[in-house]
């Protein structure tokens, strides 16, 4: 089973749980309290950007709506993703992870 870690972005402790083997990351975030905002969960706003900061493998392939909103703000897989759309893959490792920052 992988390991998600949430940097924050104030520097506190990061947020560390274990992930179900092919679930949504989108439904961690909400088991932790993640420190993720999300504002649609549904691809449309981009507000849960993620930089991928270790373990990007760990990920399946973006879909094209997902591709479609990062490609707004001009980020690309592997360095970001979404968090609404993000699905695990099974198998062990870890998956390091930090929500872009509004000025980014």
């Amino acid at each position: 089973m992988p390991t998600v870690i949430f940097e924050s972005l104030d520097n506190s402790d990061p947020v560390r749980a274990e992930a179900p083997d092919g679930g949504a990351l989108a439904d961690l975030c909400d088991q932790i309290d993640a420190p993720v905002p999300f504002s649609c969960r549904s691809a449309n706003c981009g507000t849960c950007r993620i930089h991928i900061l270790e373990g990007g493998e760990l990920l399946l392939a973006p879909e094209d709506e997902e591709l479609d909103v990062l490609d707004v703000f001009a980020a690309s897989p592997p360095g970001q993703r979404l968090a609404c759309q993000a699905q695990m893959r099974s198998g062990a490792g870890t998956l390091r992870v930090r929500a872009v920052a509004d000025d980014e």
